[in-house]
C-alpha cells in the first residue's frame, strides 16, 4: 500500500478485515469451549454466542458490500493469541473446578477484543460518512457488551464460587 493510499477509509477497511477474520476464528473456538464447559450455563452461553457471532459476520459482509471491497479477513495475531489461551485453560485445567472460570476468563478476554474493535469502526464509519455502516456496527457491539455482561454475570453467580 501507498504512503497516499494510508487515509482513513484504508485502516478502516484493514481493520474491518482483522475483525473479520477474528470472527471467523471464534465461529470454530465457541463450539471447542462449549463442549469443555462444565456448566450448563456457560455452555449454554457459549452456544448462544455462537449463533449471535454468525450474525456478527452476516453484518461485516454488508459492509464489505457497502465499500465495495471483498470480504476476506486478515490474519489477526491478537485474536489467535487469545484463543491459543483459552485451548491451554481446556489442556490445563480440563476436568478441574478451575475449568469454567478459566474459560469465562478466556471468552471475556474475546469480547474485550471485540468491543474495541467494534467501537472503533463504528467511530470509523461515522467520520467516513458510511450512514448505513453505523448502525450494523453498534448493533454489534451492543451485543458484544451484553455478552461480557452475562459471562461476569455468570463469573458472579455460580462459577467462580464453586471454584473457589
Amino acid at each position: 500500500m501507498t504512503k497516499q493510499a494510508k487515509d482513513l477509509n484504508a485502516l478502516f477497511y484493514e481493520t474491518l478485515k482483522d475483525i473479520y477474520f477474528a470472527e471467523k476464528q471464534i465461529l470454530r473456538a465457541l463450539p471447542k469451549m462449549a463442549k469443555a464447559a462444565q456448566t450448563d450455563d456457560l455452555r449454554h452461553a457459549f452456544e448462544e454466542h455462537r449463533d449471535q457471532t454468525q450474525g456478527h459476520v452476516d453484518r461485516l459482509d454488508q459492509i464489505f458490500e457497502m465499500i465495495d471491497k471483498p470480504a476476506r479477513g486478515k490474519t489477526c495475531d491478537a485474536i489467535l493469541g487469545i484463543i491459543e489461551e483459552g485451548k491451554e485453560v481446556i489442556e490445563d485445567f480440563s476436568d478441574t473446578e478451575a475449568l469454567d472460570p478459566g474459560l469465562l476468563a478466556a471468552a471475556q478476554s474475546v469480547e474485550h477484543y471485540e468491543i474495541s474493535r467494534y467501537g472503533t469502526l463504528k467511530t470509523w464509519a461515522a467520520e467516513l460518512g458510511l450512514k448505513d455502516a453505523v448502525p450494523l456496527l453498534e448493533a454489534t457491539l451492543q451485543e458484544e457488551k451484553k455478552t461480557d455482561e452475562l459471562l461476569s454475570r455468570i463469573a458472579t453467580r455460580s462459577v467462580n464460587r464453586h471454584a473457589a
